[in-house]
This record gives structure tokens, sequence and C-alpha cells, in this order.
């Protein structure tokens, strides 16, 4: 797909602000105003999902309906039934909307069209599944699918851990989380804590496995792992952030700079995780 292409499809889901009886709205934004939908930087793409929420809090509805249901019962002589209640809910929430604030945010997703990759920076797994299912609704065929490796993520991690040996290009640091594999699903946690020790050693023979664990890749970014093949805490390094500078550019050059630099990381950085994690586990 082109960039000019791909530009076109997301303007048909393009974002627009909450209505007086919307509970939330979401759709492509631009990153400047009157600018395109898919921002280019070195032959990488930069897409952003604009989501705006009413702020009407459930507890409010609740005690404004309250209210009417008493002042009904106060006239009819009885108590509102089910179907009234709900009734009265209704019409309350459609009256508060208009007046409720409302929050906007953006979740922003690179495209990497050389190597096939769509990254989406959300701090949930429900948060990107939104992204992803944006994408479907603007665009003709999204033929995206799920990374696999064929190495699991915790037995990997667990392995490091018993080896005290990180696979070649990454060291160790000093945050982990072990979890139970039996029915109890104890946890044990350790942050800017020494991981060579017996203690780690000790849960891991008895029946504990890593479900997070902090790495450093080539010193340049550092990231904590989890057994679900997510990315936490991704963190670019000093000498990375020198690279990036910052005299004397603007903020749009300096937006530039710093997408440029990250994306460059990250095409190292995802297929060296891939490799270590035993490669991409084909599709059938």
């Amino acid at each position: 797909m082109t960039i000019e292409r791909l530009d076109e499809q997301l303007g048909r889901l393009r974002f627009r602000p909450c209505g007086s009886q919307d509970l939330s709205t979401s759709g492509w934004i631009a990153r400047l105003p009157e600018g395109p939908l898919v921002h280019s930087v070195g032959g990488q793409w930069l897409i952003a999902l604009g989501i705006e929420k009413r702020l009407l809090p459930s507890s409010v509805v609740k005690q404004v309906a309250a209210e009417r249901a008493e002042e009904i019962e106060q006239q009819q002589g009885f108590k509102p039934g089910r179907k009234q209640i709900k009734e009265i809910r209704e019409a309350v929430t459609q009256e508060l909307l208009p007046r409720a604030f409302t929050s906007r945010r953006r979740v922003f997703a690179w495209i990497d069209p050389e190597a096939g990759w769509l990254v989406v920076d959300a701090s949930s797994r429900k948060a990107a599944d939104g992204v992803v299912e944006a994408l479907h609704k603007a665009l003709d065929e999204l033929p995206l699918k799920l990374l696999n490796t064929r190495r699991s993520p915790a037995a990997a991690m667990t392995e490091w851990l018993v080896a005290n040996e990180a696979p070649i290009g990454f060291t160790i640091d000093q945050d982990c989380e072990l979890r139970s594999i039996t029915e109890e699903k104890s946890a044990v946690r350790y942050v800017r804590h020494a991981l060579d020790g017996k203690e780690v050693q000790e849960h891991i023979v008895g029946g504990k496995q890593a479900s997070k664990l902090a790495l450093t890749f080539d010193d340049r970014l550092s990231i904590i792992l989890n057994d679900k093949l997510e990315l936490k805490r991704l963190q670019f390094l000093d000498i990375v952030k020198e690279a990036a500078g910052g005299d004397g550019k603007d903020a749009e050059e300096q937006f530039d700079s710093d997408f440029a630099l990250m994306t460059a990381e990250l095409r190292r950085f995802i297929p060296a995780m891939i490799e270590a994690l035993g490669g991409e586990e084909p599709t059938v």
C-alpha cells in the first residue's frame, strides 16, 4: 500500500469530537493541523488514533436517578419498577451528557512498510486492540497477524535467569517478576535487585517462571519484556539521547528527529528480540 492510499482510506474514519449525546468517539487524527493523516519520516510512517470521552461517572447518574425515582414514588404512591428505573437512568444520562466534560487523547502507531511491522504505543492490550479495530474499519484490507515466537517469552526469560546469561546483544537488568505455574498463582517481584543470587534460583526450582524481565539491548535501550511478548517501560539510554540532540531545533524538527532515531533503534531491536526467542513461529 502506498502512503497516499493509506492516507485516503484512513480519511474514511477521521476523528470528530463528541456530539451532545456521544459517550465517546474515535477516529484518525493528523499529526499537525491541516496535515496528512500519515506522518512520514525517512520512509517510516506514523499514524494516530484520536479518542474523546465524556466524563460522566456512573455514581453521578445513579445519584440523580435515585432522586428522580424518589420524586416519582411520592407522586404515584409506590416505588418505580425495574423497567421504570432503567428508563429514568437513561433519561438522566441523556440530560447530563451535553454538560459533561470531555477528555481527549491520542494513541500512536508506527508502521514500518519495509519490514512489515505495526507497532502500537499503548499501555494495554485493550488500547492496542482499539487501534487495530479502527484500522479494520477504515481500510479495504488489513493483512495483520499477531507476532508469535517459537519459544515462549516465559520459558526463555526463565532460562536466561537460571544461566545468569542473556542472549547475544542483551544484558539482564535488576527488575523481574516470577509467577508460580501452579494454581496458587503466587508471585515474587524484584525491583532494582541483583538477580544472580540463590534466592531467585530457589524460586525457579520451586516452580516459578519469569513473567517479566528487565533487559538492556546493545547499551542503547532498556525494556521490560513480559510473558505476553509485550514491551513495557521502553527507555532510550544516554548514548541515544545524546545522538538526538536538541540544540537549535524547533518542536517539529525535534519530533521528527526523535521519531527517526526511535524507529532506527527499534528496527535493530525487534529482529534481535525475535531471534533471542527462537525466531518467528510461521503461521499454518
